[in-house]
């Protein structure tokens, strides 16, 4: 069967892949209310195209902290790689590349930063955890600078891990035949079975609850990477995070995978973008599966977007290949949408160009009776 959307990637991971993996994917918070809102949430805009543009030329080129890529779409930090498909980060790493895009990788990959450094080129950044010993902190950011990552995505709404009840069910742990790499060497690359979810005990045991801002100071003491603040849904945190010298703010909810009821990442865009005020740029990171999604998120503010779970549920079903097919079929959507949007370039898509249910409200027909 042939391919047509990144939905459809889904069914097919959740065929090839082993229970405990499938769940530990895919799976959100409790309810998962925040996890069927994060996609809902994009059908409540509508768009207002404009026709009769020129619209035979479609330039879909930006800049990310200074670095050219070829879309506004990225790809988000995802953990363990592996255990989706043997070549993991890997493969990850040369389909963005390919794609003329950024990848971000998790601090809990199964590849280690210098391994996915030589795959070749390509621009990265690094998603770091802030674990309680900060010597590990230090040690770790000095490799991603040496291994040429581009940027450091510090992620600062996991304290504690959310409560994912299909990994406590599973009892969740790493797979044996994989590590978190980057932490081999320290002692901290195993994940113990557990009575509930080996990772849960693994944060409660390594990553740092008192975390707070006077950390997003530090870490700019101890790297020269521009720092983009992961996580944050409210317009009071994106002016905070402005302050403290965050270089960028990813709207995030972390895939609906830590509070349970939180906005849909769509819906908390808007607050966060306004607050701060075009002094730095915001991205959306949660629910993108379409090029609409992507022209909403833009139309709403964002610089661009992340994607996550559509990378390790292609990456699942066939690989690098796989997810090299989401980055271009992304691109495809998005770029027809900006055509039938009458859009020929990033900066001319508007506000105007959709509409919201939580816009000005629109006199509604009277039911029939």
């Amino acid at each position: 069967m042939e391919i047509t959307n990144v939905t459809e990637y889904q069914e097919i991971a959740k065929q090839k892949l082993p229970k405990m993996v499938y769940d530990y994917y895919a799976s959100g918070a409790e309810d998962q209310w925040t996890l069927h809102e994060n996609r809902f949430a994009f059908t409540k805009i509508l768009f207002r195209p404009r026709i009769l543009i020129d619209v035979s030329k479609i330039d879909m080129t930006t800049t990310v902290l200074g670095f050219k890529i070829s879309m506004p779409i990225m790809i988000a930090p995802t953990a363990f790689q592996k255990m989706a498909h043997p070549e993991g980060e890997y493969a990850t790493a040369r389909a963005a590349s390919a794609a003329g895009t950024i990848m971000t990788l998790s601090s809990w990959a199964t590849s280690s930063v210098e391994e996915v450094a030589s795959t070749g080129p390509g621009i990265r950044f690094f998603q770091l955890y802030v674990y309680k010993d900060r010597n590990v902190v230090a040690q770790l950011v000095r490799r991603a600078e040496r291994a040429g990552f581009k940027a450091i995505a510090l992620t600062v709404d996991t304290p504690r891990l959310g409560r994912r009840e299909a990994d406590i069910k599973n009892r969740f742990t790493l797979p044996p035949f994989l590590t978190l790499k980057n932490f081999e060497g320290l002692d901290l690359g195993k994940m113990d079975k557990a009575d509930d979810s080996g990772l849960a005990s693994y944060v409660a045991g390594q990553i740092d609850r008192s975390l707070s801002w006077k950390d997003v100071k530090w870490l700019q003491t101890i790297t020269t990477l521009p720092i983009l603040v992961k996580g944050v849904l409210t317009a009071e945190d994106a002016r905070i995070a402005v302050e403290a010298g965050a270089a960028g703010i990813i709207v995030s909810n972390h895939g609906a995978r830590q509070l349970d009821y939180v906005p849909a990442t769509i819906m908390a865009l808007e607050e966060v973008v306004k607050a701060a005020q075009g002094r730095v740029p915001v991205f959306l990171d949660g629910g993108v599966r379409r090029g609409t999604d992507v022209f909403k998120a833009l139309a709403l503010g964002a610089s661009g977007i992340f994607i996550g779970r559509p990378v390790v549920f292609s990456l699942a079903a066939e690989g690098e290949a796989g997810v090299r097919k989401v980055l271009s079929m992304l691109r495809e959507e998005f770029e027809l949408t900006m055509a039938l949007s009458g859009c020929r370039s990033l900066k001319e898509i508007t506000r105007d160009h959709i509409v919201t249910e939580w816009d000005s409200p629109h006199p509604r027909p009277a039911p029939r009776l």
